[in-house]
């Protein structure tokens, strides 16, 4: 029975007591983290960080870069007779319209045909220079964007063709 006693005479803590520390750290932790956002969003800005917003907003606006491979690679010979090289180019065209994607794909073969054309006709001392080699490739995206337009799309949506390899033997 005494320990009966000493049980029924015990007075429980009262509730609020024991929770205010505890409220009273999550009032400071979260008083402390609102201020700290606070003063990050309001922080003045660095006048190069202010120069630099409106170049990063329209490259955000810009769409991503779609590309399109020429599969398999074009392999044409060129040269004089007796002096025939081959030539290997792994090709893609990039775009950012899909729409122009899909005209480049379905128009393959007629872009195909156009390129091996100009590319079989090309001069080895030409291209062997870096010169030859980007002169080569403009000529290469305006067949591209040419075939594009005829065919009732934006030519000027191709935005690049790119020479992924690039063999001469």
């Amino acid at each position: 029975m005494a320990t009966e006693d000493k049980t029924a005479n015990a007075k429980p803590a009262p509730a609020g007591k024991s929770r205010r520390p505890l409220l009273l750290i999550i009032a400071l932790i979260v008083l402390a983290g609102g201020g700290g956002a606070g003063w990050w969003f309001l922080k003045p800005q660095s006048a190069a960080a202010k120069a630099g917003a409106p170049a990063v907003q329209a490259a955000a606006a810009k769409s991503a870069a779609i590309y399109y491979k020429f599969d398999p690679a074009f392999v044409v010979n060129f040269g004089t007779e007796g002096n025939t090289r081959y030539l290997q180019i792994t090709l893609e065209a990039m775009s950012r319209d899909p729409a122009v994607i899909e005209q480049i794909k379905s128009n393959e073969p007629a872009i195909r045909n156009d390129l091996v054309l100009l590319y079989s006709a090309q001069q080895y001392e030409a291209l062997i220079a870096p010169e030859g080699k980007e002169k080569l490739r403009q000529a290469t995206l305006d067949a591209v964007r040419k075939v594009v337009s005829t065919e009732g799309a934006k030519g000027e949506a191709v935005e690049g063709v790119y020479f992924t390899s690039f063999v001469i033997q």
